[in-house]
């Protein structure tokens, strides 16, 4: 595997948090996810919890410097030596330049960028048939990834509900994509012009998509040990 960090990139629905555990279970990473920096915030009652559910329950994202403010918290309780996969951030151009100066300051460095590839038609399906573990708030896609045992979540053992969350109604879906395609397509941009892009197909099982990324991982590891 690369040394440095990763950033897995993907439009909701994509299966990029899915992915990013899996590199947790399988290669060490720390999974560092804005949505759950985001509900444990909210969970703790604080202040920027509270402001940021007023924008993810419209299908928004949370303004740029209240969602820099929680990484960097989050980033000084990991030691430098453990290996980071970012999920969710950055989603702006003016976050990837921040977290570039996080990086600098904490002493890290970024491996690579990592895009999973979904066609919008798969992306509505999955965000359609939806299910959260009420316990820990793992997602499962009940048309791609559905948990092992029906109602019981893989992870804690949690009680699992197809009952849509509160940013996953139709209309926030859209509205959702819509602000995807606005805000982090130039994200894509940013890091395609610094040769830091990867694009890999988000399309087929967790297990064919996982071995997609972990071939391409390697692959990038053995050119850049080339150089």
């Amino acid at each position: 595997m690369p040394q440095g960090d990763l950033i897995l990139m993907g439009p909701p629905g994509s299966g990029k948090g899915t992915q990013a555990r899996r590199m947790v279970d399988d290669l060490g990473y720390v999974q560092l996810a804005t949505g759950d920096l985001f509900r444990a915030h909210l969970s703790q009652g604080t202040e920027l919890g509270k402001l940021a559910q007023t924008y993810m329950s419209k299908g928004q994202y949370v303004p740029d410097d209240v969602t820099v403010k929680m990484v960097r918290e989050r980033l000084a309780d990991i030691p430098r030596k453990t290996r980071i996969v970012f999920d969710g951030f950055p989603r702006t151009v003016a976050q990837a330049e921040a977290l570039g100066r996080l990086l600098k300051e904490c002493g890290r460095s970024l491996a690579a960028v990592l895009l999973l590839d979904v066609p919008r038609d798969e992306l509505l399906k999955r965000l359609g048939a939806r299910a959260t573990c009420s316990r820990c708030q793992t997602v499962y896609s009940l048309a791609v990834r559905p948990p092992k045992v029906p109602g019981v979540c893989d992870r804690c053992g949690g009680p699992v509900s197809a009952t849509a969350r509160s940013d996953e109604s139709p209309e926030v879906v859209k509205k959702r994509l819509e602000v995807y395609e606005a805000e982090t397509r130039p994200v894509i941009e940013y890091y395609e012009t610094r040769g830091l892009l990867q694009r890999v197909s988000g399309v087929g099982t967790m297990d064919e998509i996982g071995a997609r990324l972990t071939t391409l991982l390697d692959r990038r590891k053995s050119e850049r040990a080339a150089r």
